[in-house]
C-alpha cells in the first residue's frame, strides 16, 4: 500500500471518529449509518465499519464501494454480512469485544431461571407475597454447544459454582467433544447453553430430535442466534411443561405481539441484550482500529471471516 495515498474509512456512527482514536494523517474518516446519502468522497472507501448488527444496505454499500478491501464488523456474529460479498473484499468479525458480557448474561440467565426471579418479579408488580421453594444451579451438569471463546468464558465464570461443564465444538479435542457426540450427550445434561454461529450447519439446529432427547425438566439457553433453533418445536416443548428456556434471541426478531414465545410457560426472554452494555461499543472500536492499522501496514488481519 502506498503510504501517502489517502485511505477512506467508513464508520457507522459520529462518536466511530473518536472511538477510532489518532490514525496516521492520510486517513480520513467519514460517517454513514448503512442506509442515507453517502459522503462524496465514500467513493473510495477501503475499510468500512458498518452498523452493529446490520440494518445497512449491503447490496448498496458492495456496489458504490468499489474500491472497498475489508468489511470490519462491531459484532461477532458476521451472518447478516456474509450475503455477496464482493470478490477481493475481506470480511471481519469482532470477536472478543463482547465475549464478557455475554457470558454474564448466560450465568444470569440460568441463575435466574433456577432462583425462580421471573415468577418473583411477577408477584411483587402485584404487591403479593410469592412464598415458593426454588431450585439452585449448584450441582448441576451444565452442556455448552461451542467452544470459542464465550464458551470458554462461561465455563470459568462456573467455576465457583459447584458444576459440572462439558464443552461440544465442531471436532473433538483436548476438553471438547465433538459435534457428533452432541445426540448421545443431550439426555445427561441439567441445562443446554447454546453458543455457536449461525451457518448453513447450524441453522435449525435445536429442532424436536434435539430437544426430545434432553432431559425432563432441562433447561435450555440461547445466546447465539434465534434461527439456530426450531421456533415451533422449542413453543411446543415449553407448551407441554416438560423443558424450560431462557432466549436472548428469537425468530423472528424483533418477537411479533401476539407471538406464542410471548405466554408460553417456562420461559425467560431478554431482547437480544446479552452483549448491549456500555463497555461494548469502545471494545469492538478498539478491535476495529487494530484491523484498520494492520490494513494500513499491510500485516495479516484477525479474526476473519471469510476472504471473497
Amino acid at each position: 500500500m502506498d503510504a501517502n495515498a489517502e485511505v477512506v474509512v467508513l464508520v457507522p456512527q459520529e462518536r466511530g471518529r473518536e472511538l477510532l482514536g489518532e490514525l496516521p494523517s492520510h486517513v480520513r474518516v467519514e460517517v454513514w449509518d448503512g442506509t442515507g446519502t453517502l459522503p462524496s468522497s465514500a467513493t473510495t472507501t477501503q475499510f468500512w465499519v458498518p452498523p452493529f448488527l446490520s440494518g445497512a444496505d449491503m447490496a448498496r454499500a458492495y456496489a458504490e464501494l468499489p474500491d472497498l478491501q475489508v468489511v470490519q464488523l462491531l459484532s461477532a456474529g458476521a451472518e447478516n454480512f456474509v450475503d455477496g460479498v464482493p470478490e477481493g473484499v475481506t470480511l471481519c468479525n469482532a470477536r472478543g469485544a463482547h465475549t464478557g458480557p455475554t457470558a454474564e448474561w448466560v450465568v444470569a440467565a440460568m441463575l435466574s431461571s433456577y432462583r425462580m426471579f421471573p415468577r418473583f418479579h411477577a408477584a411483587q408488580l402485584e404487591g403479593r407475597w410469592d412464598y415458593a421453594v426454588n431450585e439452585e444451579l449448584a450441582g448441576r451438569r451444565v452442556l455448552i454447544v461451542g467452544a470459542g471463546d464465550i464458551p470458554d468464558r462461561v465455563r470459568r465464570m462456573l467455576a465457583g459454582f459447584d458444576v459440572d461443564v462439558e464443552l461440544v465444538g465442531r471436532t473433538a479435542r483436548d476438553g471438547v467433544h465433538g459435534e457428533d457426540e452432541l445426540p448421545a450427550l443431550l439426555p445427561d445434561f441439567d441445562v443446554v447453553v447454546v453458543l455457536v454461529p449461525l451457518t448453513d450447519a447450524t441453522r435449525g439446529m435445536v429442532d424436536a430430535a434435539f430437544l426430545a432427547r434432553m432431559r425432563d425438566g432441562a433447561l435450555l439457553v440461547n445466546a447465539a442466534r434465534g434461527p439456530v433453533a426450531v421456533t415451533n418445536d422449542l413453543v411446543a416443548e415449553l407448551a407441554s411443561g416438560r423443558l424450560r428456556a431462557a432466549l436472548d434471541v428469537t425468530d423472528p426478531e424483533p418477537l411479533p405481539e401476539g407471538h406464542p414465545l410471548w405466554t408460553v410457560p417456562g420461559l425467560l426472554l431478554t431482547p437480544h441484550i446479552a452483549g448491549s452494555v456500555p463497555g461494548g461499543t469502545p471494545r469492538a472500536y478498539a478491535v476495529a482500529r487494530e484491523q484498520l492499522l494492520r490494513h494500513l501496514s499491510g500485516q495479516e488481519l484477525q479474526n476473519v471471516v471469510g476472504e471473497y
